[in-house]
């Protein structure tokens, strides 16, 4: 209505005779009502996905009218309650114009957030299946508002450059984490929308042709863009937080982002695969597996998933409701066609005006306002199309530049395979001929061997050659000697033989002139008488000669047949010698050959061995250089970690980085190990220095822990007091300059003997023990003690409880039957804190044991109790708080039952047992899930004892003010002088009450103090406590959230950035006490 009387002219010839300002309104309201058209087509109770045209045309009014005025105008006469599909395509419309439209849209969606909110919750308490996905629309687009309401520097579409997400995320490592965890709840948005909508559409197995389901995938598209955007922010803002943080610290995000990961991709493949987003959108690929964050280096593997939305315009389906023509500008046409009709019949009738324009001017100037609107929408495409345009080719770039970057990376691994491959090839090379080298010496030896064997034996045979020939020498010497003795023997033989035969001429001479002269001087009787007996001797001599001779020729005929068989021995032996000679020099000439041959074979084997030796003098020598350059290079790397630890001490950054003293023991314990482990492959390498792997590991390990440790340390005297913080830090900065001047004496063979890492040792010792020093000294108690201590105290708390509400029944029986009225109402209230402490106590048993079993996974309960051993702590402390409590209460109850009691004393139990209360609860939600159904009964429970403590103290209080006698004071009988002596009286008593009171509180504060300090609480954090500064812990919440630390001042004990992860907190026995001194600080 609005609309038409606007579009209505009253008359014809004020449309005639408009100036231009009345045509610039007429375009206006003609565009302003093809907008209007295009919201109501868009956005109706149909079940068919949202036109792309009526979508560009609305975006394009909110560019044309920089805002989004006349979209939320139109849209909240919807009737959103009367039909679900009528908000989902409303939701749809808001997501592209959030994305796509003015910068401005975003202010006015803000304005009407609560309207949003509204809507979801409508159709949340409605069982409707769009009703179900207009809920999570709405909650994704209020969390997309308030996300980018808050980061003003991300705009709504999400792209950005990853230089503008370094500075939207800033330097402050807290806003970092605070933004990643942000991201991930918007992630956790989308992906929740995204698994409904897929899951109803294969719950109700319907088909992505079929225009209700596409109805429901339509706003898909968007989320895929928004979801593609949001991994890589996610995945920038981790590895920035791992460059900062202890890795265990972000493990509840590695977790989160794994989760969403797989989501995603799961989302991602299954889109794929439907034929609807196949023509709408390219989904870009996930990698199979998310990125390490623990290795850097992963960084640059990263590839940004980038969305392509084709650039083909949607068919035009002609049905009833879209029988106007496409352009904006036919419209304006339309209506000057109905003033040429009023224009002619004017001139029909009465002619043209004086001054007037003909029909040809009317056409000429209608032909350049459309000519002139032509020329804007001209420009407006022109626009629009620059900067698709531009989008596209920064997006071109990037991807130009994360190609160009995998081609240097792949360049680069190309380069490192082929020296590697060249590596392999020349170490098998040398393995293969070091392998036939000593093949070949094997065969040497074994030649060399055989060789030796041949020339043994044939040493052994010219020995038995010599020793039978020497054997023949000796017989024939002998046979020579016998010859000789034979022949001499002859001769003597001979020489007898003619002495005997010249004896017997002699002899027969002698006897024939005795013969001749005894005849001649005899007679020749006589003579005969005398030649008789003469005869006889000469007779026996011839007797005794004849057989000499006879003796003589046997013994020569002997003698030669001696010589004759000896001559014949001989022969034959010079004939075996000659043979046995000839023998010998035949073999000899063979042995001197085969010796010659041997000989020559040794000396070419022995050159080849000593050429093969040399061969592998020099290879040992090269391994050995090789070994060296090895040690050299892992040495040079280690310094490199260690002064840039050493660099990290003077860095301005690294001072808001706080760490526990537990984590700071934990490294240093393990770089003393590998200071064991460097001195054993020191000791190793010095024997064995052809071998340094044990050496390189070792100071790998070393060099990592050992920077970890000085890292550690100044993050820990972050926090510490000043003078442990002065400590820790020189011998930090002293163990960083001895570690390098270790690395040094390593790096050099001359020093490379004494290198010694004792005083590396020395210092890390003393870090360790400055850690055990900063550590709250309520962490004596052994780990695996932790489990069966937290039911020790569950349990000695129940027995406690139990005790005193049987004691309690007890003295309210006997108070029952002493006390009446005002009194006995005070003295029934006391049961009640109790019996409410004891279902406290039970609602807290039932939580903690579901908190065990739901968390400690394949591990046992003391297993689980020792790994969360703060979070033990913690409830160990809170539980003997309650038990302590409720035993306090009981015996100032029964004091005050007895008469001997103040009531005093029960407003202060009362207020610890909130206290202690708070801090039961406290401790139990940090591991308890939001969700659980024991979490609210223990939260009920709280709340009732608080409730019950609150009554104890007012009822008291009530019953001190009626109970206490009020004596009337008359001073009627007074003086002057005894008023004014009563007034100074009664002003020095209260200056003493004032004076008692004053000593009194400094007593309690330093009585807070020392119990503090026992319990490991630092001074800063216990001047919090007190209210010496306005940030404390929030006591709505009851989040152990530390404070923000600023630039230049040391951060409070904290262990973790400024936001809590989901369900994980570690707790310290310090903040138990600390909380416990906040409430009561509080309830006072």
């Amino acid at each position: 209505m609005f609309v038409m009387s606007i579009v209505s002219p009253a008359n014809g010839s004020d449309v005639c005779v408009g100036g231009e300002s009345r045509r610039s309104g007429s375009n206006n309201l003609s565009l302003l009502l093809f907008q209007l058209s295009s919201i109501s087509k868009a956005i109706n109770s149909t079940e068919i996905p949202v036109k792309e045209k009526h979508a560009r045309r609305i975006i394009l009014g909110t560019h044309r009218e920089k805002g989004a005025f006349t979209f939320w105008s139109y849209a909240l006469g919807f009737t959103f309650p009367s039909s679900s599909i009528l908000c989902w395509k409303f939701c749809h419309v808001l997501h592209k114009i959030l994305r796509d439209g003015h910068r401005n849209v975003l202010q006015d969606c803000t304005r009407h957030y609560s309207s949003m909110v509204e809507i979801g919750e409508i159709w949340g308490n409605l069982h409707d299946r769009y009703g179900q996905l207009v809920t999570l629309y709405s909650k994704l687009l209020c969390t997309k508002l308030k996300f980018h309401t808050k980061h003003g520097d991300i705009p709504a579409n999400l792209e950005i450059t990853d230089e503008e997400l370094e500075r939207a995320a800033g330097t402050d490592i807290n806003n970092v984490f605070q933004l990643s965890v942000e991201v991930f709840d918007y992630m956790d948005a989308e992906l929740r929308l995204a698994e409904t909508v897929l899951r109803q559409l294969n719950s109700s197995l319907a088909m992505t042709t079929l225009t209700s389901s596409q109805c429901r995938l339509a706003p898909l598209i968007q989320v895929i863009q928004d979801c593609s955007h949001l991994y890589h922010f996610a995945v920038k803002l981790l590895f920035k937080l791992h460059a900062c943080l202890p890795a265990d610290t972000l493990q509840g995000h590695r977790d989160r982002f794994h989760d969403q990961f797989h989501k995603l991709k799961n989302f991602f493949n299954r889109a794929k695969e439907m034929i609807y987003f196949k023509r709408l959108i390219q989904i870009p690929k996930l990698p199979e597996s998310p990125p390490n964050f623990l290795h850097a280096a992963s960084l640059a593997k990263h590839v940004k998933p980038v969305v392509v939305i084709p650039n083909e315009d949607e068919p035009e389906m002609q049905d009833d409701d879209d029988d106007e023509p496409e352009p904006l500008i036919e419209l304006s046409v339309t209506f000057t066609d109905s003033r040429f009709q009023q224009v002619d019949i004017f001139d029909q009738t009465f002619g043209p005006p004086n001054g007037g324009f003909d029909d040809r001017d009317l056409q000429i100037e209608t032909l350049k306002r459309e000519l002139e609107l032509l020329r804007a929408e001209l420009e407006r495409v022109k626009a629009e199309a620059q900067r698709y345009i531009t989008q596209l080719k920064s997006q071109i770039n990037s991807l130009e530049a994360e190609l160009e970057e995998q081609r240097a990376q792949k360049q680069r691994a190309l380069v490192e395979n082929e020296q590697l491959r060249m590596e392999l090839e020349a170490t098998r090379r040398r393995n293969t001929e070091h392998e036939s080298l000593q093949t070949t010496f094997i065969e040497a030896e074994k030649r060399a061997q055989a060789t030796e064997q041949r020339y043994n034996k044939l040493k052994e045979k010219h020995t038995e050659l010599v020793s039978s020939h020497a054997e023949l020498l000796r017989k024939s010497a002998d046979t020579v000697k016998m010859l000789s003795v034979t022949q001499q023997t002859q001769e003597e033989v001979e020489r007898t033989k003619q002495q005997l035969t010249f004896e017997m001429d002699r002899i027969k001479q002698e006897s024939d002139m005795k013969v001749d002269g005894a005849c001649c001087t005899l007679p020749p009787g006589l003579f005969l008488r005398h030649l008789q007996p003469s005869a006889c001797p000469g007779s026996a001599h011839c007797s005794l000669f004849c057989q000499t001779s006879e003796q003589i020729n046997s013994s020569m005929t002997a003698l030669q047949t001696e010589k004759e068989r000896l001559m014949r021995s001989v022969s034959e032996k010079e004939a075996e010698l000659s043979s046995l000679r000839q023998t010998a020099q035949l073999q000899q000439s063979s042995l001197q050959q085969e010796r010659d041959k041997t000989s020559r074979e040794l000396g070419e084997l022995q050159g080849k061995l000593k050429e093969k030796t040399s061969q592998e003098e020099k290879m040992k020598q090269k391994l050995l250089e090789e070994q060296f350059a090895l040690l050299q290079g892992t040495i040079t790397e280690a310094e490199t970690i260690i002064q840039d630890a050493i660099a990290k001490l003077d860095d301005p950054l690294h001072i808001r980085c706080t760490s526990s003293p537990d984590y700071l023991i934990s490294r240093a314990e393990a770089a003393l190990g590998s200071i064991d482990k460097v001195k054993k492959g020191h000791a190793d390498y010095l024997r064995n220095m052809s071998d340094a792997g044990t050496l390189l590991r070792s100071l790998t390990q070393f060099s990592h822990l050992t920077a970890d440790t000085i890292v550690n340390g100044s993050a820990t005297a972050h926090m510490a007091p000043t003078d442990h913080a002065d400590k820790l830090t020189e011998n930090c900065r002293s163990c960083g300059t001895q570690s390098l001047l270790f690395l040094g004496e390593m790096k050099s063979k001359a020093t490379l003997q004494k290198a010694d890492p004792a005083t590396i040792r020395i210092i890390i010792q003393k870090i360790l023990h400055l850690g055990q020093e900063l550590r709250p000294k309520g962490l004596d108690v052994r780990q695996e003690e932790l489990g069966d201590l937290v039911d020790k105290e569950m349990a000695a708390t129940s027995a406690a409880i139990e005790e005193a509400v049987r004691r309690i029944d007890e003295m309210m029986s006997q108070a029952r039957k002493d006390t009446t009225g005002v009194k006995l109402e005070v003295n029934e209230r006391f049961v009640y804190p109790v019996l409410a402490i004891r279902m406290l106590v039970i609602a807290s048993t039932d939580l903690q044991k579901e908190i065990v079993e739901g968390g400690r996974g394949a591990a046992t309960i003391r297993e689980f109790y020792a790994k969360n051993s703060r979070w033990t702590e913690g409830l160990i402390s809170a539980a003997k708080a309650v038990g302590w409590g409720a035993t306090e209460m009981v015996e100032s109850a029964d004091k005050v039952v007895l008469h001997t009691g103040k009531y005093e004393e029960l407003i202060v139990c009362s207020h610890e047992i909130a206290a202690s209360t708070a801090q039961l609860v406290a401790a139990s939600k940090v591991k308890a899930d939001r969700h659980s159904k024991k979490l609210t009964k223990l939260q009920h429970a709280s709340r009732h004892v608080n409730e019950m403590a609150a009554n104890v103290v007012a009822s008291t209080k009530t019953g001190q003010e009626h109970l206490e006698d009020k004596d009337t004071m008359d001073f009627s009988g007074l003086s002057l002088i005894k008023l004014k002596k009563e007034e100074m009286e009664s002003q020095v008593k209260v200056l003493e009450l004032e004076s008692m009171l004053d000593n009194e509180r400094l007593r309690l504060g330093e009585l807070r103090k020392k119990h503090y300090e026992i319990a490991g609480v630092p001074l800063d954090q216990l001047a919090e406590g007190n209210g010496e500064t306005s940030s404390l812990v929030n006591p709505v919440t009851m989040s152990p959230k530390p404070l923000k630390p600023s630039l230049m001042k040391k951060p409070p004990l904290a262990q973790k950035p400024n936001i809590p992860p989901k369900n994980q907190f570690a707790y310290s026995v310090s903040f138990n006490f600390f909380f416990l001194f906040f409430a009561d600080h509080c309830s006072q």
